[in-house]
């Protein structure tokens, strides 16, 4: 029998799933403080299992990718168990499911989701909320407004600017999951056009997971309305349909019950 017969073997175990402020060090030297889990080592030793990377590692890593993601302050808190749809709206409740779902069942799904629906429904609130629940799974991912997009864009042509097209448009070809939030607001013109085919051309290709919103639906509603295939034409429309569940969500628009006080 050999001397380490009776080692403990170390095996790799899933990451600590949370890490409250109870669990932090405190300290009134001016000496580092030093995780009482790994003692800066970045990996803790779980009884009876092995080791995992510490909790403390996955807390850095978390909010970098927080800070790294842009989600604008509004959205902040934002949350699939803050989500509330409206009694006896099946179309929201359905559109939870799907995005509970995705977060779920990541990184084994190969559809992202395209939200549609009317202003207030709640579309940009599940969309961000499955960015939250996939950063606990460390993914990259990244948040954009259609129209914020394509203006970041024309600003790199400044002849001043410090800043290139390609910089701009590289994090949101390579992001893992990438939210493209109002997406057709933006009038067509042949630019647009291009800039949007470049966009979800290249994410297609790598199959990149990709959530969308609009408001522009499938179906007009009424002879003067505009269908999401108007806004960004037929073959992005296509496209579409193969990258993403389509998920119509209906309903008043909650913003109003402000202006009611």
């Amino acid at each position: 029998m050999s001397a380490n017969s009776n080692a403990q073997r170390l095996v790799i175990v899933p990451d600590a799933e949370d890490f409250n402020s109870e669990s932090r060090v405190s300290s009134s030297t001016v000496e580092p403080v030093v995780c009482s889990f790994c003692f800066g080592t970045g990996m803790e030793v779980v009884a009876g299992k092995g080791a995992r990377r510490c909790r403390c590692r996955t807390r850095e890593v978390q909010a970098k990718l927080l800070e790294a993601a842009r989600i604008p302050r509004r959205y902040s808190e934002c949350s699939l168990s803050n989500y509330q749809p409206v009694s006896n709206n099946s179309s929201q409740l359905r559109a939870f499911n799907y995005a509970y779902r995705l977060v779920r069942e990541y990184p084994s799904v190969d559809r992202g989701l395209l939200l549609m629906g009317p202003c207030g429904v709640g579309k940009t609130h599940l969309a961000v909320a499955a960015l939250y629940g996939l950063i606990e799974k460390g993914t990259r991912y990244l948040f954009y407004e259609f129209g914020a997009l394509l203006k970041e864009i024309q600003e790199s042509y400044n002849t001043v600017s410090q800043i290139s097209e390609l910089k701009v448009l590289a994090p949101v070809f390579e992001t893992e999951v990438l939210v493209l939030d109002e997406l057709g607001a933006v009038k067509s013109t042949d630019w647009v056009r291009d800039t949007m085919m470049q966009i979800i051309n290249t994410r297609y290709n790598g199959r990149k997971l990709t959530i969308f919103t609009t408001n522009y639906m499938d179906e007009r509603r009424g002879q003067t309305d505009e269908t999401l295939e108007d806004r960004i034409s037929v073959r992005l429309r296509s496209r579409l349909y193969e990258m993403c569940r389509t998920v119509s969500i209906d309903g008043e628009d909650y913003r109003r019950r402000f202006g009611k006080g």
